[in-house]
This record gives C-alpha cells, structure tokens and sequence, in this order.
C-alpha cells in the first residue's frame, strides 16, 4: 500500500509510520513545519515527507500534486492536551481541516480513510465502553472528534471510500509527550523527586504504543470498516501503575500520592471492549503491561541520560 500519515511526527504518528514500513508498506509523511522531533530519525530517510498543517490543507495539496496514494491515515490534531479541551480552534481548525483533508485524499485516489478518533466522544462514563454506546462528549476536543467522524463517515459513503472511525483510549510509550501522567512521572522519578498525585484510585485502560501502530496497519490490510474502540481490553489500578514504575526507576524514591486532589471531571474509569476490533482484523494486544513499562522507562532513561 501507499499511504499518507498526518500527524506523522507525533507519538503515535511515528509510530505508525515505523511499523507500516517495517510491514514493507510505502509511506508519505504530513508533519508540521515546525516539527523537531528525535521520534523520526530513524525512518525519516525512507519517507516522503510533506510539511504542512490541517490550518493550510490547499500548501498541501500543492506538494502532493503529482502524488496518489491508497489509504489516508489522518492522526494530525490541534489541541491534544489537557489545556486545549475546550479550546475554540478544536472546531475551527480541526474539523474544517479534516474535511479539507479528506477532500484531498479523494482527489488523490485514497480507497481507505483511517481516522484517528478518541474515547472522548463517549463523554464521561463509569461503565465499559461499547461502540453501539450514545456518544455524549462533555468537551469541546470530544465534540470536534465526534463530528469528524460522522462527517468524513458520510462522505466517504456518497464517494465509495472505506472508512474506518478509530476511538482510541490511552497509549503510552518511548516518545510519549512528557505532559502525558506515565512519562511525567517517569522524568519526575529520574531527577530523583517525589511525583506529585492524586490519590491514584482510578482504573484506566493503558495500551502500549507499538501494538496501536500495528492495529491501525491490520486495519488498512484488512479493510476493516466502521467505528472501533483501540484500546488494551484490560484496566490498572493507577497507584498500582505508577508504583511499578517507581520500583523500575528507583524502589527507595518517595510518591506523593494523594498531595492532588481529583478535578471535578476526574475520569476515575477507563476501559473499552475491544471485541469489534479483534473480530474484524485478528489484532489482538502483545505487549504485557510489564513489558511496555520496562520499555518506556528505558527510552526515557536513556533520553535523560543524553539530556544531562
């Protein structure tokens, strides 16, 4: 296959990119003009790479004019973070450039688009997540994905294209932004401080990164279509998750659970049935909760290391 992955430079992006050529697949790069980032060093040679941004999709189009390809990974999104959620540019950038986007890739003779959804449009939940559940997102971020969904899903039906809405709930892993709850921690504990936490009595559903790369690839391979939950299948009590990293790091450090009190929207459950998926594709997660951490706190290890 040839694809266009946007978001390329980010967590998961890069990911993404590394796995499909990894699977011998050909790849096209959307990243920011901006982007600097140590995630793509390893692969960035064997790729086209096309800057731009969801703000500019006609510049992209310019540099894509002599390019088609056949499945549209679209993962590039303003706003990620907490700080951004109710964020205005959540609609007036990504959803009118998603739109854009997926325009370009019809008229570039994308079969299959792959969009990059999240467990936000569900809106607050203590039950296990289901696809068939009425979504009802309580921020911005969640409505903006929502309705990129169900616009490109339409559209992709008028015009024959495959369309495949991903829900992805929490990933983590080497690369993850240090902003995330995992890596924070991990840097935290590297400089040798005591983390500061909330009580840490939540139950999430944590999906290591490099198995999410290779589900959206079973994805594309498969042609699997419709909405779909990305997640582990399998929840961690967090006290118990950032005590394990803790033990990785140094066993002697102190935590500082409980000195943060739970925001007012505190998701205290997290979790998907990742049934539709499975069935559909024959992905199923590999990496255990123990290896994925190892992992990840190497990486970070080694980052902070270099960094000194």
């Amino acid at each position: 296959m040839r694809c266009l992955v946007t978001g390329a430079s980010g967590f998961l992006g890069s990911h993404l990119v590394r796995q499909l050529l990894v699977e011998g697949h050909e790849v096209i790069a959307l990243m920011r003009v901006s982007s600097q980032t140590p995630r793509v060093g390893d692969w960035i040679d064997q790729v086209k790479v096309v800057r731009g941004s969801l703000e500019d999709v006609p510049a992209i189009s310019l540099k894509l004019a002599d390019d088609s390809f056949d499945v549209c990974f679209h993962l590039a999104w303003f706003g990620v973070t907490a700080e951004y959620r109710n964020d205005p540019a959540q609609i007036a950038t990504n959803v009118a450039g998603t739109l854009n986007l997926w325009k370009l890739a019809r008229e570039r003779g994308c079969q299959h688009w792959v969009g990059l959804g999240s467990q936000a449009e569900y809106g607050p939940s203590d039950t296990v997540l289901h696809e068939n559940l009425v979504p009802r997102p309580a921020t911005a971020y969640g409505v903006a994905k929502l309705a990129s969904g169900m616009l490109t899903e339409k559209m992709s039906e008028m015009a024959g294209m495959l369309h495949t809405w991903v829900r992805l709930l929490a990933v983590y892993g080497p690369g993850d932004d240090p902003k995330h709850l995992i890596p924070s921690v991990i840097e935290t504990l590297l400089a040798g401080s005591r983390p500061a936490l909330t009580k840490g009595e939540q139950r999430w559903d944590y999906l290591y990164v490099v198995d999410a790369a290779t589900a959206l690839c079973r994805i594309a391979e498969t042609q699997a279509v419709g909405t779909m939950n990305l997640a582990c299948g399998e929840t961690v009590i967090l006290r118990d998750l950032i005590t394990r990293i803790r033990d990785m790091v140094d066993p002697r450090l102190p935590l500082g659970l409980g000195e943060i009190p739970y925001r007012n929207d505190q998701v205290m459950h997290l979790e998907a049935d990742i049934t539709k998926l499975c069935t559909a594709t024959g992905w199923k997660p590999h990496t255990s909760l123990e290896e994925g951490l190892r992992r990840t706190v190497e990486w970070f290890r080694n980052e902070y290391s270099h960094a000194k």
